[in-house]
């Protein structure tokens, strides 16, 4: 053990004259690992409300979109078959996109209505995951039973909203019908609801509905085309980078839009809004670094007859400002220390237990989702240090200055 660091222990020790500094020693230790403690809980639970908000939107929508400007694809079979080719690609899928009512009994609402191949769809979409009641193979059977209306899923709060289940008949109108002598008349399409799915988000659960392909094609009168072309790639992160190269091999005409590109408003402002929450909590340990500070200066000031007979028995001004430096370090590293384990226990619990609910009409998942990232810890946990380390500075460099003449002349 060196000297500095013999006397650091020595002085971290020994009873204080003044108990008052020992206590502000505790406190500086407390300050620093309840804020190291509060930014680590909050930017788990940001990374893991990002997280969980991601998996959902990408459950239900695909990585990239690929649509035709200003109309319906009509040769969408080979052009599935180009992009499917593509390296990155996993697999792709066609859709339908429509906005209708749809009605049962005497409640109606609007929703969006989506046709799908069920059997490329499952691939694409996490959609089989979400049911709760039927399957998605169920929209089209493989023998389908003549005179029966065509099948539709829809969502959990939708079911709910329109009082049906499994089995029951609902209608889907379209307001842009036939132009008749009595104006027109909307399209009317009787569907039987043969599964509900639950995605975990109230948007989506209540204004969202799967038919077939071949059933959307009928009621939008589109005959063999669709509205868009949807792909699931390996890695979803590259999305803007192969939605560039699917647009270069497609040709002009076609726009390729990926997740990250469509929800770009949205995981922006969760990215400055967890930004935010560093700086403010980073507020905490800054105000234990000033706690550091006070409690340095004052030890300084009680050691001064100490620290002018170390000078004088040869210490140099280098060695007295390290002894304070590591003392100032040792509390700021205690405290780091404890407001880790203390932030990781405390995330273990809430991820492990979940017991804060969430209202699902207002937030897109139902429990508190906790996501602990060893970047984020690595972060908070030198940032914590750092602080710390410059708060021991200044009565560091007041120690070494200290003439031992003057300190010792009484």
């Amino acid at each position: 053990m060196s000297f500095e660091s013999f006397v650091c222990f020595r002085y971290l020790k020994a009873k204080r004259k003044q108990g008052f500094i020992s206590l502000i020693t505790f406190i500086s230790i407390a300050g620093v690992a309840v804020g190291v403690m509060a930014l680590i809980v909050v930017l788990a639970v940001m990374a893991g409300f990002t997280s969980e908000l991601r998996n959902k939107i990408l459950g239900v929508n695909s990585d990239i979109v690929v649509q035709k400007l200003g109309g319906v694809i009509n040769d969408y079979p080979a052009l599935m078959q180009d992009i499917a080719k593509m390296d990155g690609v996993v697999s792709v899928t066609p859709y339908i996109y429509a906005q209708t009512m749809i009605t049962a009994g005497d409640s109606g609402t609007g929703i969006v209505v989506r046709g799908i191949d069920p059997s490329s769809a499952a691939k694409v979409l996490s959609l089989s995951g979400q049911m709760i009641n039927g399957q998605l193979e169920d929209i089209d059977p493989p023998d389908p039973v003549p005179g029966n209306p065509p099948g539709i899923i829809i969502g959990k709060q939708l079911a709910r909203q329109l009082r049906v289940g499994v089995g029951h008949r609902v209608r889907l109108l379209s307001p842009s019908g036939p132009l008749t002598p009595m104006g027109v008349i909307p399209k009317i399409k009787t569907c039987e609801v043969v599964g509900i799915f639950d995605t975990g988000m109230y948007e989506y659960d209540s204004s969202l509905a799967y038919i077939s392909i071949a059933a959307a094609q009928q009621f939008m009168r589109i005959d063999d085309a669709v509205h868009g072309i949807e792909m699931k790639l390996e890695d979803i992160y590259q999305a803007h980078i192969i939605a560039g190269q699917v647009e270069k091999k497609i040709g002009p005409g076609y726009v390729a839009k990926d997740w990250m590109r469509m929800n770009q408003n949205l995981f922006s402002a969760l990215k400055l809004e967890k930004t935010a929450m560093f700086i403010i909590l980073a507020l905490i340990v800054l105000v234990a670094a000033f706690n550091i500070i006070s409690t340095l200066i004052m030890v300084v000031m009680e050691k001064t007859k100490d620290i002018a007979i170390l000078k004088s028995m040869g210490a140099k001004s280098a060695s007295i400002m390290r002894i304070f430096i590591y003392e100032g370090l040792i509390i700021g590293c205690v405290g780091t220390l404890l407001g880790v384990a203390g932030g990781l226990g405390l995330c273990e619990i809430l991820s492990r237990y979940q017991f804060i609910k969430l209202p699902s009409d207002v937030y897109p998942m139902s429990t508190l989702p906790v996501l602990v990232l060893p970047l984020d810890v690595t972060i908070i946990a030198v940032s914590a240090v750092v602080i710390t380390f410059l708060a021991t500075l200044y009565p560091s460099w007041q120690a070494s200055h200290i003439e031992p003449a003057e300190a010792l002349r009484y």
